[in-house]
């Protein structure tokens, strides 16, 4: 693939061209030129974009799909063209399927239906058996057919011993292990943040406790175990304030939050409206203050779109009974283009890549093309005309947000928006 791009203003602190308008000359999937100015003798497509911008291609450290056993919902190569259509030249995809991915072979299976794509499918194995919190599932033989990391997705381990032996376990091949931020007996049936909007509608609340009370648990297994701990979408202040201390602590601990939880407060459930149904729920500005200053601090090493997509039988009922979760892709960067500058915005997009093996690529001559094209000024309010996934449960639906996608480079194959 053979690619000259024109007039990019490169958004990279790990390149020398950062902060700068160049053209940027790619032949068979790598840059071979980037300058002020380059001619295009051999006649390569060009891509000029208004306003474009180009960085590092992104990456979401918690997306699902679907396939193998929910293909209503989303399908591998739909969910990857989504992606690429999105700025993320990688994803790691939950373990959520059906069957569970839970074995060497299953990791074989997500990697062989990803296999020549523009994304870079990042496989996450499921830390129990059938995520059913019981047995630990075959994290080496995972590890060897691919998986990135290990995930019982939105399911907390209840027992404490389970999580102290898989640390142990994982630490012997440096795995990464994730444990869902839940105490399911403090959360028990509960739909939606507990505060004083739960009260008005009438509605079960999960306390911040229930969050609060499984972290300090995580961290204080890992302060006995060592390892390499990811926690996954947290939610409160409280949250942030204990991994702030398990990081002055050194402990080896990450964690991410979903864009929405950065953007929604529990306040806009009024309604009942089920695509604001996720899980952790929608907390409180308090908590997105602290959330917020967490991502802008370090603390929170990432952020993700949490990319969930629900059919409509499963979406469109009772509040009570409907499926948590939102899709996230098609609206993450306008989302954070709307809470911070550009800069931090394709930090937070490209940090987590080291922690999850993904493919670090900066924009530099030599180097493999993994490039993400925007314009980060563009104003538009999301509808479902911007959606391309299967599913259209869309947490940000009719909010304007900022900045367009027009797609990536990566692998030797392109995916943008025409």
């Amino acid at each position: 693939m053979n690619i000259l791009i024109k007039s990019a203003t490169i958004i990279d602190s790990k390149s020398e061209f950062h902060n700068t308008t160049q053209d940027v000359l790619i032949e068979n999937g790598k840059i071979t030129k980037i300058s002020n100015s380059i001619e295009n003798p051999k006649n390569y497509k060009e891509i000029n974009f208004e306003n474009l911008h180009i960085s590092q291609g992104w990456f979401d450290s918690s997306v699902s799909f679907g396939e193998p056993g929910y293909e209503e919902r989303e399908t591998i190569q739909n969910g990857l063209k989504t992606a690429g259509l999105s700025g993320f030249t990688s994803v790691a995809v939950n373990a959520n399927s059906n069957p569970v991915i839970d074995s060497n072979a299953n990791i074989t299976f997500l990697n062989s239906k990803a296999n020549n794509h523009a994304v870079s499918l990042l496989p996450i194995g499921a830390l129990t058996v059938g995520s059913l919190g019981t047995d630990i599932a075959e994290l080496y033989d995972m590890r060897s057919a691919g998986a990135v990391a290990f995930y019982d997705y939105k399911k907390s381990i209840s027992n404490p011993n389970l999580m102290k032996i898989a640390l142990q376990y994982a630490s012997n091949f440096d795995g990464l292990v994730c444990s869902f931020p839940l105490e399911n007996k403090i959360s028990g049936h509960g739909v939606m943040n507990e505060n004083i909007t739960s009260t008005r509608l009438g509605l079960k609340g999960i306390p911040a406790l229930a969050e609060e009370l499984q972290v300090a648990r995580d961290l204080f297994l890992l302060e006995y175990t060592g390892g390499k701990l990811h926690i996954p979408t947290i939610s409160t202040a409280k949250s942030v304030e204990l991994i702030r201390e398990a990081k002055n602590k050194k402990l080896d601990v990450t964690c991410s939050v979903a864009i929405h939880n950065l953007y929604f407060s529990d306040a806009v459930l009024t309604d009942f409206d089920t695509n604001y149904k996720v899980l952790p729920p929608l907390r409180t500005q308090p908590d997105i203050d602290a959330l917020i200053a967490g991502v802008k601090d370090g603390t929170i090493d990432m952020v993700t779109t949490d990319h969930t997509p629900i059919d409509i039988e499963e979406k469109k009922i009772e509040f009570d009974h409907a499926n948590y979760g939102t899709i996230g892709l098609e609206s993450a960067f306008g989302a954070l283009q709307s809470l911070f500058t550009t800069k931090k915005t394709i930090e937070v997009l490209t940090k987590g890549k080291a922690r999850f093996g993904a493919e670090i690529q900066p924009i530099a001559v030599g180097n493999m093309a993994n490039i993400t094209l925007f314009n980060p000024d563009t104003k538009y309010t999301f509808s479902k005309q911007n959606i391309t996934s299967k599913s259209k449960n869309a947490i940000f639906e009719n909010e304007t947000l900022k900045g367009h996608v027009f797609g990536i480079i990566a692998n030797n194959q392109k995916v943008l928006k025409s």
